[in-house]
C-alpha cells in the first residue's frame, strides 16, 4: 500500500497555483462547485484524468465535488503534441451538524423491501445521469427554481436518531403546496417519476454535457421526458411527497454521479 502510494504520488501534477495556459476558469475551484472554463475550439481536455466535451466556442464544464481537495487540469490545443497539466487546490467548506431525535425508526432505517425499491429507483436517476449531450444549455448560468425560505444547505451532515446518515446534497426551498416550481436554466426533461419511495414525485432536467438538475417531494409534475425547457417554463408544484417533513422542494445539482451547491450557481 506505501508503494503504491508513493507511485501515484509521483505520477501526479504538482499544486501550482494557476491552471495550464490554454485554458481558463470562471468560478473558484471551491467544494460543490459547478466550474465552467474556456479554451480554444477543438482543445482536448481532462479532469482527474476523465475527458470531457468541449463546444464549438471552446467551452467546457465540470463539478467539485463535496470533499474534494484537489483536480488535475490537462490541456491539450488542436496544434500541440503534448498536454499541459496542473494539480489544483480545491478550497475547503465547512458544513453544519443537523441532529433529529424522536423519528419513527422506520423513516431511518428501511426494511429490505425498501431497500431493494430504493436501489432500484436509485439506478434509474442514475441512469438519467449519464448523459452527455452536446448542447451547452448551463453556460447561461442558474436562477432558483421557486420562491420560498431555505431551509436546508448543501452538504450538512445529518445525525437522525444519533445514527450519521449521508450528507444533504442539495438546497431545500420551503413553501406551501402548489408553489410554482420553473426551470432554472434551459434544458430536456429526461425522467419523471410519480412516486419514488424517499423523493415522491421526481423530475430531472439536463443541461448538457453531464449537468443535471433534479427537482422532489413535488404534489404535481408539469413536464414529460423528452420535453425542451426554456428559462422559466413551469416543472411542476412544491409538495411533500416522499420521505418529506414538510412541504418543500429539494433541488439538486449534478455533473455526471457528482452532486454540486446549486446555491454557488443561483446565490
Amino acid at each position: 500500500m506505501l508503494l503504491l502510494a508513493l507511485i501515484l504520488a509521483a505520477s501526479a501534477p504538482a499544486l501550482a497555483a494557476t491552471p495550464p495556459a490554454g485554458l481558463s476558469l470562471d468560478q473558484p475551484l471551491r467544494q460543490g462547485q459547478l466550474v465552467i472554463g474556456h479554451s480554444a475550439p477543438g482543445a482536448r481536455i481532462s479532469v482527474d484524468q476523465r475527458n470531457l466535451r468541449v463546444d464549438d466556442q471552446g467551452r467546457f464544464v465540470f463539478g467539485l465535488g463535496r470533499d474534494q481537495s484537489r483536480v488535475s487540469l490537462c490541456v491539450r490545443l488542436a496544434d500541440e503534441a503534448k498536454a499541459r497539466c496542473a494539480g489544483l487546490p480545491v478550497a475547503p467548506r465547512e458544513y453544519a451538524i443537523e441532529r433529529v431525535d424522536g423519528l419513527p425508526q422506520g423513516t431511518v432505517t428501511p426494511n429490505p423491501a425498501e431497500q431493494a425499491r430504493i436501489e432500484r429507483e436509485a439506478a434509474l436517476i442514475a441512469k438519467a445521469r449519464e448523459r452527455n449531450d452536446p448542447r451547452s444549455d448551463f453556460a447561461g448560468g442558474f436562477v432558483r427554481p421557486a420562491k420560498g425560505r431555505i431551509s436546508g444547505v448543501f452538504g450538512s451532515q445529518r445525525v437522525l436518531n444519533g445514527e450519521p446518515k449521508s450528507p444533504h446534497m442539495g438546497l431545500d426551498i420551503a413553501a406551501p403546496v402548489g408553489t410554482a416550481i420553473t426551470a432554472p436554466a434551459p434544458g430536456v426533461v429526461t425522467l419523471v417519476h410519480p412516486d419514488m419511495l424517499l423523493t415522491g414525485q421526481s423530475v430531472i432536467v439536463d443541461h448538457g454535457h453531464g449537468v443535471s438538475s433534479v427537482y422532489i417531494h413535488m404534489s404535481r409534475t408539469d413536464v414529460v421526458e423528452g420535453q425542451e425547457l426554456k428559462v422559466g417554463d413551469p416543472i411542476g408544484a412544491i409538495g411533500m411527497t416522499g420521505r418529506a417533513s414538510g412541504p418543500h422542494l429539494h433541488w439538486g445539482l449534478n455533473w455526471f454521479e457528482v452532486k454540486l451547491d446549486p446555491a454557488l450557481m443561483a446565490p
